[in-house]
């Protein structure tokens, strides 16, 4: 007896109760009811049906999409490389008259080397 009376007073118990109590009052009565909740199954039903078509449609484009992205990222990616060839060659990448891009001259990069003997 004392576990009903501590399940009654638990707000969860009580939530459920009112849930229970206002699906009671709801349930479909008549033809009327009957109907309204088949058009409702219905409508919900044509809302899936139309939402995984529209899921699939735009998975299909992006699949067929997919190589003219590669195609232009491998281009992008290209035009980067030659940018970068460019700019350690010493190149006039950017057209400035900047005394690195002077002809002629040469940028060293940093670091530790040796020279080793050819004998």
């Amino acid at each position: 007896m004392p576990q009903m009376n501590r399940d009654q007073r638990n707000a969860a118990w009580q939530a459920a109760n009112q849930w229970r109590a206002r699906a009671a009052q709801t349930q479909p009565t008549g033809l009327a009811g009957s109907l309204k909740l088949l058009f409702t199954w219905l409508a919900f039903g044509a809302l899936m049906i139309v939402g995984v078509i529209l899921g699939l449609f735009f998975l299909l484009i992006g699949w067929a999409m997919m190589p003219f992205v590669r195609h232009k990222m491998k281009k992008r990616m290209e035009q980067m490389r030659a940018q970068q060839a460019q700019d350690i060659g010493g190149g006039y990448s950017n057209g400035s008259t900047s005394p690195h891009n002077r002809p002629g001259h040469q940028d060293v990069l940093e670091g530790s080397y040796e020279v080793k003997d050819e004998r």
